[in-house]
């Protein structure tokens, strides 16, 4: 695989919560932090994404706020 995202981070899925077009994907990358996306039925059909699957987590973002109460 090759891609012009920096940040690429392997995981593996620890959870998959359909919905009724998109479904919330878990990916817990190793020390445990959990990052979750949303994406399509169709990208996780056809991805085949199940708990435990190893996968990469790919950031590609212009922008990053931050933010303090």
């Amino acid at each position: 695989m090759k891609i012009s995202a920096r940040n690429v981070l392997k995981g593996k899925v620890v959870k998959v919560v359909r919905g009724a077009v998109n479904s919330e994907v878990i990916v817990e990358i190793p020390g445990g932090t959990q990052i979750v996306s949303v994406i399509t039925n169709a990208s996780v059909d056809s991805l085949e994404l199940k708990e435990g699957k190893p996968v990469y987590a790919v950031v590609k973002a212009s922008n990053v706020m931050i933010a303090i109460d």
